[in-house]
């Protein structure tokens, strides 16, 4: 087959929606054990499309693409493949045009792919859409990178808030905001989430880690020799040093008791990550967000009352 070669990785919603129509038993689906198969999506299937059978949408708002993100995003599908399915509406004789995942449609273009999953919808209810794809991920067991990218597309393409997110799977908002960030991992150690090598408690350690070619120097010693999350997490502060490379003497950081206990402490009041680092003469606070309405919820409870609306729409 010319086509390139399928990855046994999450895509995303694809992983919420069976693959086509469902037989008269099919009603079962939401009752296999473990909660395995999702229930039917009314209005919706998942389908393999080809490319070339998909046509842009001509009142598509979107008329400039970041060419930089776009590349960043042909790389990450050639790498691990497409983890979020694009949605399209059919219009007959096998063509189909985009109702969203422009983005994602051109980049599987650059990347070489002749198909793509894609989300099949036959209503023109996307609010629908949006509720049963929520309740599905009630049922679907999904890895730490497939949960991640169902949120993201939930949040991206159906304007759904982490609040909304955390209210209606029964979670909080910060496991919402840090599953979100794995997906700022590098593709190798994406590729090891989604297969089950790392865990996610190690990834949120990694993404620490800014470099991408450090992740994966890390992440292959986190297999090699088994090291526990705590462990990577002091490696990371230390700076991760190889182990063939002595530490030198003058690298040594600043530490003070409870510094670590107040970086926590300040974790959960903000439900995100906060670090606190200490220079030879001065340091910093670092609290970090996972988009702008995040910033803005953070701001709001730093300063609240510090104006902050707009900041969610500064982007357009």
């Amino acid at each position: 087959m010319s086509d390139a070669p399928r990855r046994g990785l999450g895509r995303g919603l694809a992983s919420l929606i069976p693959s086509g129509p469902q037989p008269g038993n099919a009603s079962r689906n939401g009752d296999a054990p473990n909660g395995t198969q999702p229930a039917v999506v009314p209005g919706a299937r998942l389908a393999e499309v080809p490319l070339d059978a998909i046509e842009p949408n001509p009142r598509q708002p979107r008329q400039v693409m970041d060419e930089e993100a776009l590349a960043e995003l042909v790389a990450s599908i050639k790498e691990v493949g497409l983890l979020q399915p694009v949605v399209v509406r059919h219009l007959g004789d096998e063509r189909y045009q985009l109702v969203m995942g422009e983005r994602r449609w051109r980049a599987s273009r650059e990347a070489g792919l002749r198909r793509i999953p894609a989300i099949v919808r036959e209503t023109g209810d996307d609010a629908m859409l949006r509720d049963a794809l929520l309740e599905n991920l009630h049922r679907a067991q999904l890895n730490p990178l497939e949960e991640a990218a169902a949120y993201q597309q939930l949040l991206d393409d159906f304007n759904s808030t982490h609040d909304e997110l955390a209210q209606r799977i029964g979670r909080s908002r910060s496991q919402i905001t840090n599953t979100l960030r794995l997906l700022r991992l590098s593709a190798p150690v994406q590729r090891r989430v989604a297969a089950g090598v790392l865990s996610a408690g190690h990834a949120r350690a990694l993404l620490a880690v800014e470099d991408g070619a450090a992740q994966d120097r890390l992440a292959g010693r986190i297999v090699s020799e088994g090291l526990s999350v705590r462990t990577v997490e002091e490696l990371v502060a230390l700076g991760d040093p190889e182990p063939d490379k002595p530490r030198r003497a003058a690298s040594k950081r600043p530490t003070a008791p409870g510094v670590q206990d107040l970086a926590n402490r300040l974790s959960d009041v903000f439900d995100t990550r906060v670090r606190v680092d200490l220079g030879a003469r001065k340091g910093k606070i670092v609290v970090e967000f996972a988009s702008l309405e995040d910033l803005e919820r953070i701001v709001g409870l730093m300063a609240p009352n510090l104006p902050t609306r707009g900041i969610s729409d500064a982007d357009g």
